[in-house]
């Protein structure tokens, strides 16, 4: 869904059911499209955990756990009562193969298992998304539907997933071929876990959605595939606050209606909506005060879903409160998590009333044992653009693309600065 993911210079941005003991049985079976099964040993699944309730699947913001300085999941939590995220995104590495971010091979990976079971321990769960904006997809190298399934439920065997979004767009949702499989893999994970939530993303205009997204529509039907909602992304596409963002949720309801022929409330109990806060990439704003307009909106209207991109950039930026787009940062002014705090409400729940806190980060640059550090030191305030040197604790680093506030250790290995080895 979301622009800002790691395979893009662009860092802002780049969704009913509950799961059953078949669904249970499944995962732990890794069964996959016509029968066939991953064989696991005891170590290779994260233990599965009872489903939430759809609607916090339908509420989970968007985070990606390991890049743009990701924030704890559980203080956010705390400070918010949100109890589902969803973690961004899975790509293919080559060969058929998902990984985060499309480098890290969900095989060996041992980093999101601790994410999950920390927000698990607290009683919340996830979802995982798969495409995003940019790299590259499943659904363009798998080959076929069968064959894009199996590597997906090789996602939701690993983590115990209840939840999974497809986030279908560009340069994927152009591609005829890569969206039957998409398309395809998404009916033959609905068949195959049982209670699996499934939502689908895909890019928002102020005519709905594009002739793209009318395609993908029209290729679900001809597939005979209904997830638990269609959702549109209504921002960097000529959006100019909330009012803009409803006149295409109910311009993206008459196409589903025409497409599926469904009448107007089977249409929005079937469709969702996924905003990006603060500053988008096309430097639209979208503030607290619009949050809340869609949320009214949506709760008027029984809207399926409402999340947003991303619970990374739920904070206000250090120094300057707009400094332009970031991915850690909303550049709009706010106290940390206020959009999550809209998302809880959607799902049902009161947030929490006393204010979070929060540690800035520090822009100091520790010296390692052996070596002077002679580039400058990282700041949280300042803003670096491509190839930019820092320092950060006895390590050199450069910037990718552009940046501001991502600290350098939390950049992951697909992130934003590269780690360019010891002063």
């Amino acid at each position: 869904m979301e622009r800002a993911t790691t395979d893009s210079p662009a860092p802002g941005r780049h969704r009913r059911r509950r799961g059953t003991a078949a669904a249970a049985a499944v995962a732990a079976l890794g069964l996959l499209a016509g029968g066939a099964t991953i064989a696991l040993s005891s170590g290779d699944a994260l233990a599965a955990t009872d489903a939430l309730g759809s609607n916090w699947y339908a509420s989970a913001p968007y985070l990606m756990p390991e890049d743009n300085s990701p924030p704890d999941p559980a203080a956010v939590m705390d400070a918010t009562g949100q109890k589902a995220f969803q973690l961004a995104f899975i790509l293919d590495s080559g060969g058929c193969n998902p990984a985060w971010g499309g480098t890290s091979s969900i095989d060996t990976d041992t980093a999101m298992p601790a994410v999950i079971q920390k927000i698990r321990a607290k009683g919340g769960d996830v979802s995982v998304s798969v495409g995003g904006y940019g790299g590259n997809k499943l659904g363009q190298g798998c080959g076929t539907p069968e064959a894009t399934a199996a590597g997906y439920q090789k996602v939701i065997t690993k983590y115990g997933l209840k939840a999974i979004d497809f986030d279908l767009e560009e340069p994927e949702y152009e591609n005829t071929a890569a969206i039957h499989n998409e398309i395809g893999a998404a009916r033959i994970l609905q068949q195959n876990n049982p209670g699996l939530y499934i939502s689908i993303t895909t890019a928002g205009t102020t005519s709905g959605t594009g002739w793209f997204g009318t395609q993908m529509l029209n290729e679900a039907k001809s597939q005979g595939f209904t997830p638990n909602n269609f959702s549109i992304m209504p921002f960097d596409g000529g959006f100019n606050g909330a009012a803009s963002q409803t006149d295409a949720l109910v311009k993206f309801n008459q196409i589903l209606q025409t497409t599926f022929g469904w009448n107007e409330a089977t249409a929005y109990a079937h469709e969702g909506v996924s905003m990006m806060n603060g500053r988008t990439d096309a430097a639209e704003y979208f503030k607290q005060a619009d949050f809340q307009a869609v949320l009214d909106f949506a709760t008027a209207h029984k809207l399926a879903r409402y999340t947003f991109w991303s619970v990374n950039r739920d904070r206000q930026c250090a120094g300057t409160v707009d400094p332009g787009l970031s991915g850690a940062c909303s550049s709009v002014a706010q106290s940390d998590w206020d959009f999550t705090k809209y998302t809880v409400k959607f799902a049902g729940a009161t947030p929490p009333t006393k204010p979070p806190t929060s540690t800035p980060p520090t822009s100091s640059s520790p010296t390692a044992p052996g070596g002077t550090c002679t580039d400058p030191a990282w700041s949280a305030t300042t803003t670096y653009v491509a190839n930019n040197k820092v320092s950060y604790q006895g390590h050199k680093y450069h910037a990718k693309w552009w940046t501001l506030n991502e600290v350098p250790t939390a950049s992951g290995q697909w992130g934003v600065w590269a780690d360019d080895g010891p002063c």
